[in-house]
């Protein structure tokens, strides 16, 4: 068992560790360029896409958990017709998004506000980002459809292309062509074309044996999207209560100063960074789960849950050692900004404790989507959002300021992990859904 999940979890671990060292990279570039304002810049640009693709990530999610059941039930018709679905979904949506751009932006510059400065770059990100739209979530498609056929090396491949085009062309435009937040958007909207690219091509490489089975009555029959659409519904949800935790964090961060939102946009990376590792296991669990689950096999599916658990809780350790020791060479990789770095220290227990009162709600995430028992994550996600998350910073923020945030957000993570493992005794151990 723990080769099986082994076996996805480091090609996952390995595409994953690119996504923070592209966040990083993105960070060190604009923190090397004179101003805070170019990190807070990225900072609300990036926020503004968590809203709209983050909000889509039960493309993905939903897409990995349905294929593995169909894996595990050896049903060919209903993996590609998985797939078809789920692109059908995520070109209308990527579209719709391109159309939409103007009152999207106007929106979130309503909502969310920084210093003019900063806010006019990060329009000049967002115009020129925004046009990745249909090929990123048709990517969200394709790599859960790969996971769910428990094939992580297309999905590693396909995500190290995507960074390594971005990390390269951000260099190339920012340094070669002078190019600032600008050169960051192109960099990111090229890397998701070249990313999209590669996935079909693998797809046709690999799987182009699966289209003899493909029916266009099957794709045209609601009950199909409507089951798609009933557990997705819950993916949404608790996706959307997500970026409402982590929008509101970088929102207050920009209430406060340009400093503490450039600060906290750096802290923050010690948690994406450790997510994105422990994301690997989490991912082995949506193959896993889902697999076991569509063959009908308690047993294997409880060995996996209790190893995929065993793993997390190592991985945990290792992070919560280097944060602690090594925190300071960390982030005079990000900026070279002394005051940034000297301010960060004040906050920097708090990303200690990350990796240890996190991991569970990593894990259980993964092991309910490839459940496809999804009304749990988005109960979970309302409470830690809306009875602990937002009333904790609230209540402390008078007497520990930005310390409060931080509380809150580490809060929102014990949160996640305690509520899931008490459903997952009443659901998954028991078999009621």
């Amino acid at each position: 068992m723990n080769r099986q999940i082994l076996r996805l979890a480091i090609p996952n671990i390995i595409s994953n560790v690119t996504i923070p060292l592209l966040g990083m990279v993105d960070l060190a570039i604009m923190g090397h360029l004179g101003s805070e304002i170019y990190v807070g810049a990225i900072a609300l640009g990036v926020i503004i896409f968590n809203f709209i693709f983050w909000g889509f990530g039960f493309l993905r999610m939903g897409t990995s958990g349905f294929t593995a059941q169909a894996y595990g039930a050896r049903d060919l018709g209903e993996m590609i017709t998985i797939l078809a679905r789920s692109l059908v979904v995520a070109l209308g949506a990527g579209l719709l998004i391109v159309v939409l751009q103007k009152p999207i932006v106007l929106l979130s510059f309503y909502l969310i506000h920084g210093s003019a400065e900063v806010e006019t770059l990060a329009t000049q990100y967002y115009s020129i980002r925004i046009w990745s739209a249909p090929a990123t979530l048709c990517l969200y498609a394709f790599t859960g459809w790969f996971l769910g056929m428990q094939n992580a090396r297309l999905t590693m491949m396909v995500t190290l292309l995507i960074n390594v085009l971005n990390i390269g062309l951000n260099f190339l435009f920012v340094y070669g062509f002078e190019m600032k937040v600008e050169g960051v958007a192109l960099g990111s909207l090229l890397g998701q074309y070249g990313g999209l690219i590669l996935a079909i091509l693998f797809f046709l490489r690999y799987y182009s044996k699966l289209l003899k089975r493909f029916r266009f009555a099957a794709l045209k029959q609601w009950a199909g999207f409507k089951r798609f659409f009933l557990v997705n519904k819950d993916i949404l949800l608790r996706t959307l209560f997500l970026i409402v935790t982590f929008s509101f964090f970088t929102a207050r961060s920009a209430a406060e100063n340009d400093s503490i939102l450039a600060v906290n946009t750096l802290l923050l990376q010690f948690l994406f960074i450790f997510s994105y590792f422990i994301d690997g296991f989490a991912y082995a669990a949506e193959s896993l789960v889902g697999k076991f689950t569509g063959a009908k096999d308690p047993v294997r599916l409880r060995s996996v849950i209790r190893r995929l658990f065993a793993w997390g809780f190592f991985l945990s350790i290792p992070f919560t050692i280097i944060y602690l020791v090594w925190n300071e060479p960390i982030l005079s990789i990000l900026t070279n900004n002394r005051e940034l770095i000297t301010l960060s220290r004040d906050y920097m227990p708090w990303v200690v404790l990350v990796p240890f009162l996190s991991f569970a709600a990593f894990i259980w995430d993964g092991i309910f989507i490839g459940a496809t028992t999804a009304a749990p994550l988005r109960n979970t996600l309302f409470v830690a959002t809306f009875l602990v998350f937002l009333p904790v910073y609230f209540i402390s923020r008078g007497t520990i300021g930005n310390h409060g945030l931080w509380l809150a957000m580490l809060l929102f993570m014990v949160t996640r992990g305690v509520m899931l493992s008490i459903y997952a005794r009443k659901i998954l151990m028991t078999g009621r859904r």
